[in-house]
């Protein structure tokens, strides 16, 4: 798992065992933690929000709607859940500037891979299974979108058209299952970018 402290811009990675469960609590026996840096973390101040989901809220689909594909096309943050088949589940954080992920058609989306920590834990991961899962979140209204599917690395796009950060490499993720419509119980009161954020260089309305 990964813990990400917004407001100060820090985060830390968390591997463990998921030891009890409830509707509101998860509870993690921590086998290591360790910190990551604050590269393409947005700062963000958040506070609690009024009211909680109903089921009615909650749309599960196949495919991206329109409303979807928007708050993927003006997203600056996600979250990224891979698996490795020996070592188990792991999630990261991919930031960016607004529009960073790019929506192609209503089952299919990329993001280029931005330099880091180079020890591609979840690129790793999806070399060996492409099993993947995405979340996005709209701090404005505190609406998530959460993603189930496969994703891979393409590794051969130097100077194409959204290399933004020039490392050549991107990932795809194809869409399997689309649940949108719960809310957090926080929303954003003030955002500030990462100052070294890459320039989206084929910015586009993102509506497949």
């Amino acid at each position: 798992m990964t813990t990400v402290e917004f407001a100060a811009r820090r985060r830390v990675r968390i591997n463990g065992a998921l030891v009890a469960a409830s509707e509101d609590r998860l509870v993690v026996e921590v086998d290591q933690a360790y910190g990551n840096c604050p590269q393409y973390i947005q700062q963000r101040l958040l506070e609690p929000a009024a009211g909680a989901p109903t089921a009615a809220e909650i749309f599960p689909d196949v495919a991206l709607s329109d409303s979807d594909a928007q708050l993927i096309g003006t997203a600056d943050t996600l979250f990224l859940g891979t698996v490795n088949p020996e070592r188990g589940a792991d999630a990261s954080h991919r930031g960016g500037a607004a529009g960073f992920v790019r929506v192609e058609t209503r089952t299919l989306l990329w993001w280029p891979d931005y330099p880091g920590n180079n020890l591609f834990n979840s690129l790793g991961n999806l070399a060996v299974d492409p099993e993947a899962s995405l979340a996005f979140i709209d701090f404005d209204a505190g609406r998530t979108l959460q993603l189930s599917g496969t994703a891979h690395v393409e590794w051969d796009h130097v100077g194409d058209p959204g290399d933004d950060a020039g490392t050549g490499r991107r990932v795809v993720f194809e869409t399997q299952r689309v649940v949108s419509g719960r809310r957090l119980g926080a929303h954003e009161i003030t955002h500030q970018p990462y100052p070294r954020n890459p320039v989206v260089t084929d910015r586009k309305d993102h509506r497949p």
